[in-house]
């Protein structure tokens, strides 16, 4: 392949990934051909992208986009995945699939320039993601709020009760 052509490679790769910092490594060389097509058609409905590309071929592209974090994992075959809400939903997804096929293999990725081993990715899989985490700031949020309320309304519903049942005793 001529110097012409890798760079050409590269660049499409580049512009493919854009300016995304958050990307996992996986190796599906022991998958065949009819259940890689299917890996890729349900990632694409989940908007992760996966390319196969050569191993040099994606560390110049990498590192042009400024992502050096994967060059150690970047050895052997190789496919870049990334894409989806977020790299917790994207750890979580590739793990499930990893799972269901044998001979899927997570080799590793990068979050915020930090490269990350494949144990690394199994752990962020397993942490909540974005809207699990939103969702859990905001009940601690609420939750004190939600107490002063409870405990302000608690003797004041007790006097308005004696006070009815006042009320009453006297118009009978």
């Amino acid at each position: 392949m001529s110097k012409y052509i890798k760079e050409l490679i590269a660049s499409d790769v580049r512009e493919r990934i854009g300016d995304v910092q958050e990307l996992l490594v996986i190796d599906p060389s022991k998958v065949d051909a009819i259940t890689t097509n299917q890996l890729r058609l349900d990632l694409r409905k989940k908007e992760i992208k996966m390319v196969l590309v050569k191993n040099s071929l994606a560390r110049m592209a990498l590192n042009q986009a400024g992502v050096s974090a994967l060059d150690p994992i970047l050895a052997g075959p190789s496919a870049l995945v990334w894409g989806g809400e977020d790299i917790v939903a994207l750890s979580k997804e590739m793990a499930s699939w990893a799972k269901e096929i044998d001979g899927l293999e997570i080799k590793g990725g990068t979050v915020e320039g930090t490269t990350l081993s494949a144990a690394d990715v199994e752990v962020l899989s397993k942490s909540p993601g974005r809207l699990e985490l939103i969702s859990q700031i905001a009940g601690l949020a609420l939750s004190p709020g939600g107490q002063l309320v409870g405990a302000l309304l608690g003797p004041g519903g007790k006097v308005s009760g004696q006070v009815k049942a006042h009320s009453e005793r006297e118009e009978e």
